[in-house]
């Protein structure tokens, strides 16, 4: 017998005195421990003068146990000052099974009486819940802590703000909505309202503060908070917070906060804040400050420096460190509460801090031929995942503005690649293998970046020039395409230099390194020449079809009779095409490691005898469309080249190597979105899903059939329900084991190629299991026998007892039918009320889940005059 039925039982036997009304509003928390364990916190807020003060509690931890949790010891309860409340905290450890979606709830009799928006809230079930979130792709999370009570008071016509003061230690993103309070199992209170206001009620989605713009009656109302977490945009936990706010007429007026605006500091800085509060009645006022930076180590510190009547002055200093850093800011609460003979009211102010991590320092650029290498300082400020690299052409003079982190995009920066750890120094820029083009100015600015998705602060600029070799290279094209007839065309510009002596004689060495081949080779030397004018070279009888090749040309100069070689000779490759087929698609993108610069990239494909121009590009990618698929296409492309050199601009053209491609299918159908819905009331529950056609917009669309796929748990393999022809967009299913179940639905196109399958997973859907308040065993064979109605019989087995009026249980049973037939010691009950607990096993997707239902039956039994209704 679960404990809420205990409870509810013994309430029944011994009367309310005992369990007396007095839940105001509570949450529940956890911290994970390690493994699959963790440490939850319940904590209640109650009736200080209430003579009911539960020294433990039931929670039950959404994986078909429970554990009766102790009152903290010691005290376990404190009193709030100013209220006539108690904070009661209960806290236990639990290890899960594994993965999985975990809903932690408590219940305890009961709320208490006179809850404006609450139907008969004297004998409804106070509960809270917390849900779990377990899984690899989540790892250790804990719960945010809320720092604020959520117990207040609010006057009539006037406006109303709480927040939660919500602070979240692994640095998670938080959002916040309203929600509807909860009873019995953790469900919707029936008959629940949001309160009315004068103008609007809402919760601010990203600071929490809920603004009840105005209470238009007294009296006493409970709002549920939904807060949520996020980590990489995927949720991973959320709290529902139940809380009581009591609302007079009166004459007072709140104190006045000042406006406090949001904060922005480097990690190192600090921060001072004087606050000032006054109070339009001259009340005496209490003041406190809660929020992240007072649960941090180097905490912060807040002090009242002086006070009067109408007035109160305090001060907030915060030391931050690098500790302190992260994505996500800190938020703080400013409560005021003035002390009068009336009823205290309280202005709330909420801001936030945000800490910065420091940028990168020490930055240097070394550059090479074709490439620039930097060197920094790694980051002593916290821990950084790695760091990013950003670059542009020519200097700027870019200063990031307060609270800017990063690069942004209006500087011309683009990030270029980044470097994963914290101790990295290094990165060699060869643009993506391509090689960077001489004559250029190349600008760099780098950041920590930091696993909970912050960045740094950018570093400071750092711009770098590569020099020209000897000599400086410009062409390398295929003038010729063939296995062993094949040409390529080499180009250069005449060198100039202190290397250059004037009187010669000079001549120049040509390096091939072939396709296959790991070292440059010398394939021709030139004969020597009192100049050096000669900058041309034609490879030939080379197999072109294969690439690319990589040529050198090196500088010689003769002294003393011996040949010497010029530094600063350059390498360049010839220019080829990587190529892949898709649906009626070929995509071309150019490659080459040169110290030009391509631009643009003229497209051609072989037609009958000749080269068809087919488009140009500005880019190294280029897609010939409207193909047909399964027929080999050939290309040839064309660089205009340029090199800015000697104070002009060069410009050739390179000729790329051919390549061919066949464009085939291989482009999966888009993604196709499911909805579902749940019918649990006919005879046969069922899941009616439903589709739109697939979208035209991911590739050429010819879908020739859906496949339904589904399975009865959140995760595993997916099970092929069904095949569908490609005009259906309804399917109609009767599960076997329980309506709970995770679908998904995937579209074939004519080649086979199936999209993506996308889970939707249905549950909470409804009771699976009802049982009936009225029996009459009096043989008229017409209800003859007390059965329950189960949903496609999707509940195996029950934990069932039947008590009459003093306690006594008369029936139990583990057969989920129920099946009695009104008897007791084989003899027939007398009509009245009798209270049943049962315990169902509900098979759900996250495994078999434990609800206790509770209630009364009113037999009829023929043994009095009394007739059944």
């Amino acid at each position: 017998m679960r404990g809420i039925g205990k409870t509810l039982l013994l309430w029944l036997l011994c009367g309310a005195t005992l369990y007396a009304t007095h839940n105001r509003a509570g949450e529940i928390t956890y911290r994970h421990l390690s493994g699959y364990t963790y440490e939850v916190t319940v904590t209640t807020y109650t009736y200080a003068l209430s003579s009911a003060k539960r020294t433990e509690l039931i929670v039950q931890w959404g994986d078909g146990t429970e554990t009766e949790v102790p009152l903290l010891d010691p005290p376990g309860f404190y009193a709030i000052p100013g209220t006539d409340y108690l904070k009661n905290m209960y806290v236990a450890q639990h290890t899960y099974a594994g993965s999985g979606v975990y809903e932690i709830l408590m219940e305890d009799p009961n709320r208490n009486l006179g809850v404006n928006n609450i139907p008969n809230s004297v004998n409804t079930i106070f509960s809270i819940k917390t849900t779990l979130f377990i899984g690899s792709n989540i790892g250790s999370n804990n719960t945010p802590v809320l720092l604020n009570p959520p117990i207040d008071q609010a006057a009539l016509g006037h406006p109303f703000i709480h927040n939660p003061a919500a602070f979240d230690p692994d640095g998670d993103s938080i959002s916040y909505t309203i929600t509807t309070c909860t009873g019995a199992g953790g469900e919707a209170i029936e008959g629940y309202r949001i309160p009315a206001a004068t103008d609007t009620l809402l919760v601010d989605a990203r600071t929490g503060d809920l603004m009840w713009l105005s209470p238009p009656v007294v009296g006493k109302f409970n709002i549920a908070i939904l807060v949520e977490e996020w980590r990489d945009q995927i949720r991973i936990g959320r709290i529902a917070r139940d809380m009581q706010i009591d609302v007079h007429e009166t004459d007072n007026n709140p104190p006045i906060n000042p406006n406090l605006i949001d904060l922005c500091v480097r990690a190192g800085d600090t921060i001072n804040l004087q606050i000032r509060t006054s109070d339009p009645d001259q009340d005496q006022l209490n003041q406190s400050l809660v929020g992240g930076p007072f649960e941090v180590t180097n905490p912060a510190v807040y002090s009242i420096d002086s006070s009067g009547y109408g007035w109160i002055n305090s001060h907030f200093q915060w030391i931050t460190h690098c500790s302190h850093a992260r994505q996500q800011p800190y938020t703080l609460v400013l409560k005021t509460e003035d002390i009068t003979n009336d009823i205290n009211l309280v202005s709330v102010t909420s801001f936030t801090i945000r800490v910065l991590h420091l940028p990168p320092t020490g930055l240097e650029t070394h550059p090479g031929s074709d490439t620039i290498r930097l060197e920094w300082t790694p980051s002593n400020c916290g821990t950084p995942a790695g760091y990013r690299i950003y670059r542009r052409t020519d200097s700027t003079q870019y200063l990031p503005e307060a609270c800017e982190t990063g690069v942004p995009a209006r500087t011309g920066f683009v990030l270029i690649d980044q470097v994963e750890g914290a101790t990295a120094r290094s990165y060699t820029d060869n643009n993506g293998g391509s090689g960077l083009v001489p004559g250029f100015e190349y600008c760099y600015r780098i950041t920590a970046y930091y696993n909970d998705g912050a960045e740094s602060i950018s570093s400071e600029e750092i711009c770098s020039h590569l020099e020209p070799g000897n000599p400086p290279l410009l062409r390398v094209s295929v003038a010729a395409d063939d296995e062993t007839a094949g040409q390529i065309e080499l180009a250069w510009a005449v060198p100039r230099g202190d290397d250059i002596m004037d009187d010669g004689p000079y001549r120049y060495e040509i390096l091939r390194m072939a396709p296959g081949e790991t070292t440059l080779r010398p394939i021709f030397t030139q004969q020597a020449s009192p100049n050096l004018f000669d900058t041309t070279f034609t490879d030939r009888s080379i197999n072109t079809r294969i690439y690319p090749y990589t040529y050198s040309v090196i500088l010689q100069y003769e002294e003393g009779g011996t040949w010497h070689n010029a530094p600063g000779n350059e390498m360049a490759t010839s220019q080829y095409i990587s190529t892949a087929g898709a649906d009626n698609t070929v995509t071309l993108t150019m490659k080459k490691r040169a110290p030009w610069l391509n631009q643009p990239y003229e497209m051609y494909r072989a037609a009958t005898d000749s080269f068809m121009h087919i488009g140009s590009t500005l880019n190294a990618t280029y897609t010939d469309r409207n193909l047909r698929n399964n027929t080999t296409y050939t290309y040839r492309s064309v660089a205009k080249s340029v090199r800015p050199l000697y104070g002009m601009n060069f410009t050739m053209e390179n000729t790329s190597h051919l390549a061919s491609e066949m464009p085939v299918d291989t482009l999966s159908p888009c993604d196709v979105e499911l909805y579902v819905r749940s019918d649990c009331d006919s005879v046969r529950g069922f899941n009616l899903l439903s589709w739109q056609r697939a979208s035209d917009s991911c590739s050429n669309q010819d879908v020739v059939n859906y496949i339904i796929y589904s399975r009865d748990s959140l995760e595993g393999k997916l099970f092929a329900l069904d095949t569908l022809a490609p005009t259906v967009f309804e399917y109609l299913d009767y599960p076997k084991n329980s309506i709970e179940q995770c679908y998904a639905i995937t579209a074939i196109d004519s080649a086979g190629n199936e999209s993506t399958p996308l889970p939707y997973c249905v549950y909470n859907i409804c009771s699976f299991y009802r049982l009936p308040n009225v029996f009459t065993p009096n043989g008229d064979a017409i209800n003859d026998i007390y059965t329950s109605w189960n949903l496609n019989g999707y509940v195996k087995k029950v934990d069932m007892s039947i008590f009459n009026r003093y306690g006594q249980k008369l029936y139990t049973t583990t057969n989920a039918n129920i099946d009695w037939n009104g008897t007791y010691n084989n003899k027939l009950v007398s009509s009245g009320v009798y209270y049943y607990i049962c315990d169902v096993y509900e098979p759900t997707i996250r495994g078999s889940h434990l609800t206790t239902l509770t209630g009364f039956i009113h037999v009829y039994s023929g043994t009095d005059n009394t007739p059944p209704q």
